[in-house]
Order: structure tokens, then C-alpha cells, then sequence
């Protein structure tokens, strides 16, 4: 289990209007998402038919930068934009259903890349319920 509930309950400001489970398992989720797309981005670097991979790896780590940046903003209450907000999450929901789409592609022969469909599945879950939230 992460920090990131817990940090919300006890920030000062906390995130009045959104229910904090779902921003907890949205935080979670981006960065285990993000995680899972390095991985895979350098397992997709190492293996021997790489020039096949070159688009996954590079949707890799798009999908890590980009669910790094949501899960790190909506780590930050104070001040919070719900504008802003819906705008990174719908960005980071689309990045990791098109990341998914081409991990799923991959997944059949390469390992990492269903390991890492799955987890950019989770996160566009994750995603698509604080939008609901939010909007």
C-alpha cells in the first residue's frame, strides 16, 4: 500500500468536492503505470528484434512521462485546478489506452509488454472513473 491516501487525509487543503479514494487509486495507478512503461520501454531496448519495438518502447515512455506528471499533480492539493486536473487525466487516460493497444499487440510473444498493458489498463480505469469525479 502507498502513501498517497494517506498524505491526501492529512494535507491541510485536501481535495474538497472529490472523493479521495479515487484520487488515491488514480495517484497509485499512474505510478505503477509509469513503472511498468520504463520497464517495458528497456526490455523492448534489450531484445534482439528491437526494431520491432521501436514504437512501443517510445509510447512507453510517453505513457511514464506523462502518467509521472498526473500522478505528481494531483499529489499537490493546494491550489488545485479542477480544470487543469481534467485536462492531464484525460491526457493521461488517452496516452495509456493507446500505449495498452500496442503492449497488447506485442503481448502474445513478449511478456513485459502484457505485464505493461495491463498496468496502462488500470491507469486509463483509474482515470476515466476521477474524470467522472471531476466533470
Amino acid at each position: 500500500m502507498g502513501h498517497a491516501g494517506v498524505m491526501l487525509e492529512t494535507h491541510p487543503d485536501g481535495l474538497a468536492g472529490i472523493d479521495q479514494q479515487l484520487v488515491t487509486r488514480c495517484i497509485e495507478a499512474c505510478f505503477d503505470c509509469a513503472q511498468a512503461c520504463t520497464s517495458c520501454a528497456d526490455a523492448c531496448l534489450a531484445d534482439n528484434i528491437v526494431a520491432d519495438l521501436v514504437r512501443c518502447a517510445a509510447l512507453n515512455l510517453n505513457c511514464a512521462d506523462i502518467c509521472e506528471t498526473t500522478g505528481r499533480m494531483l499529489s499537490r492539493p493546494t491550489g488545485f485546478d479542477a480544470v487543469v486536473a481534467l485536462r492531464t487525466v484525460q491526457a493521461c487516460a488517452a496516452v495509456c489506452a493507446t500505449c495498452a493497444l500496442e503492449c497488447e499487440r506485442h503481448a502474445k510473444v513478449h511478456e513485459h509488454c502484457r505485464i505493461c498493458a495491463e498496468a496502462c489498463r488500470r491507469c486509463e480505469e483509474a482515470c476515466q472513473e476521477l474524470l467522472k469525479a471531476i466533470a
